[in-house]
């Protein structure tokens, strides 16, 4: 191949390459370019500065030396003198570079081999490229494709200007796919390797079965009804939550399809995995009695600091809610993103029996009164000894058999125990080591500083340098499942809000902060209220913790 071939046919060759590889056409000239000047410094140098300029149009091929304009000549292969420079270039100044042109030059055997892989790898790197950002704005769509081969029981599909892989944990379990076979899934992921662009699918996801059911209905393609979450267990049973924009139209319904059409179109892409269809409600409790169906439900306690609910059953329900290996409870769990916890009628009722024993005899050993006494401030609601210290006296002396007189021994009791404990727990502050310091720290009581002690927080730069999850715990989701991890207060009813308010008044104290560092921060939290108050409004029916709602 040499520098005079066909002008016509190089532009021909660009043109087709850039056609077959869906690249810009500047990109293949521009690599043949490079190729040139690669073949150029072999013949003059590798030091010497080389530039090849094709010609868009005409296919004309310039080739060009350029030259360091230097004061002293030291290298006349890469360096013109200055006199020189201005003999050329009037204008020409030290640091400039004057373009000398070169003699067409033929290209030996190794020469066009060594441009021919400048060109190849310059125009793989732009059809990657290319393909990279064809794919990464298309993460969440639904594409079809063909299958190309299977490795390994991974599948490679074929999607026309790509391949993708959908990996073996991706796809439904006992689905087996051919070569040639069509495949529909669920772009999740596209990553930029080093052997090009690698684009990911699930036929898996929670996210498909979403993208099917707006394929197939159009109510949610419009936005007329929109799906707020979906729980799957790939090729089995999956759930999905829908609410709806109009009232005039039945999400559940929609969703179903005329004699169930629509949903068997979705259950068939999916090997026949079993769909609920649950109508979304902004009250949890309503929401997750939906999300247990078909099981009944008597009852359910929110406890919203730790995201968990106790779900009561009919005991003939108990299985049918739990469900095949725990599926249906698991599911209504991911549904919802609340912990589940499922208990029978009669196990409730043993529960509650043991808790009343449980505050009678704490009532009958605190208070010393008899089984009787203990019984009646059980019944009466009170759950601590503290309740009955400090409640109005006429709360109990209202008590059935009982006078102001009895209230008051009763009370005074109460607070003689308290005193006692206060003295144990200030003894096993003492022996822990924290200091007393931490008194000034508003709210915090004596337990909770020998909760804190055994925590190893002893001092206020101690509670100052502790984390709001340190003190109150945290939860996470690991395989689905939620996790409760406790902090150094969990065994006290301490709200996140207070144990922040704690913390940084061990940093105000400690000296880390100052008066106008906390104003500062409240002024923020109160901007960023501002911003979520409209949202919060809207939601209705806000449960409060321990509040029991029947079903």
């Amino acid at each position: 191949m040499a520098i005079s071939a066909n002008r016509l046919e190089l532009l021909q060759i660009a043109d087709a390459v850039a056609r077959e590889k869906s690249i810009d056409r500047g990109i293949v000239i521009a690599a043949m370019e490079d190729a040139i000047q690669k073949a150029a410094r072999s013949r003059y140098g590798s030091e010497t500065e080389v530039r090849a300029e094709i010609n868009g149009r005409t296919g004309e091929i310039k080739l060009q030396r350029l030259l360091l304009v230097v004061e002293e000549l030291d290298n006349p292969a890469t360096e013109i003198a200055l006199e020189d420079a201005l003999r050329r270039n009037p204008a020409a100044q030290v640091g400039d570079y004057i373009a000398e042109p070169l003699p067409p030059l033929d290209f030996g055997r190794i020469a066009a081999q060594s441009a021919k892989q400048v060109i190849v790898q310059k125009v793989r790197e732009a059809e990657r490229d290319h393909q990279y950002d064809e794919f990464k704005d298309r993460i969440g769509e639904v594409v079809n494709g063909v299958v190309k081969r299977v490795e390994y029981g991974n599948v490679v599909v074929d999607l026309g200007r790509g391949e993708a892989v959908v990996r073996r944990d991706e796809l439904i379990p006992r689905e087996l796919f051919r070569t040639g076979d069509r495949i529909r899934a669920y772009i999740y992921d596209v990553r930029r390797e080093q052997r090009g662009p690698q684009v990911f699918l699930s036929r898996t996801h929670p996210q498909f079965m979403a993208k099917l059911f707006a394929q197939e209905v159009p109510e949610i393609y419009d936005g007329v009804i929109e799906i707020k979450s979906v729980a799957r267990d790939p090729g089995s049973r999956a759930k999905i939550a829908v609410i709806s924009k109009d009232s005039s139209i039945d999400p559940v319904g929609a969703c179903v399809g005329m004699r169930g059409s629509r949903v068997q179109a979705v259950v068939g892409e999916l090997q026949g995995e079993k769909i609920d269809i649950i109508p979304w409600n902004p009250d949890a409790a309503t929401f997750i009695v939906n999300a247990l169906q078909p099981a009944e439900v008597s009852k359910v306690v929110l406890d919203e600091d730790a995201q968990r609910i106790e779900v009561v059953v009919p005991d003939e329900q108990l299985s049918l809610a739990i469900g095949r290996r725990g599926q249906n409870v698991r599911l209504a769990s991911q549904l919802t993103g609340w912990a589940i916890d499922i208990m029978t009628e009669h196990d409730e009722s043993e529960r509650r029996q043991k808790e009343f024993a449980d505050r009678t005899q704490l009532f009958m050993d605190a208070l010393n009164v008899d089984e009787v006494v203990g019984q009646l401030l059980a019944s009466e609601g009170f759950a601590s000894v503290e309740e009955v210290a400090y409640v109005e006296r006429d709360e109990i002396a209202t008590i059935e058999g009982f006078d102001e007189e009895t209230a008051d021994e009763i009370q005074a009791r109460a607070r003689e125990y308290l005193d006692e404990v206060e003295a144990k727990l200030d003894e096993e502050r003492k022996a822990l080591g924290v200091s007393d310091d931490l008194r000034a720290i508003n709210g915090l009581t004596t337990a909770m500083m020998v909760a804190l002690g055994k925590d190893e927080v002893r001092s206020v730069e101690d509670l100052a340098g502790c984390a709001t999850d340190d003190l109150v715990g945290w939860t996470e989701r690991a395989n689905g499942e939620t996790v409760r991890h406790d902090g150094a207060l969990s065994g006290f009813e301490v709200s996140r809000a207070e144990a922040e308010e704690m913390i940084m008044a061990a940093r105000l104290a400690a000296g880390w902060i100052t008066e106008d560092d906390l104003r500062a921060d409240e002024e923020v939290s109160a901007d960023a209220e501002d911003e979520d108050e409209a949202e919060e409004n809207a939601v209705s029916g806000v449960v409060a913790t321990g509040v029991v709602h029947e079903a």
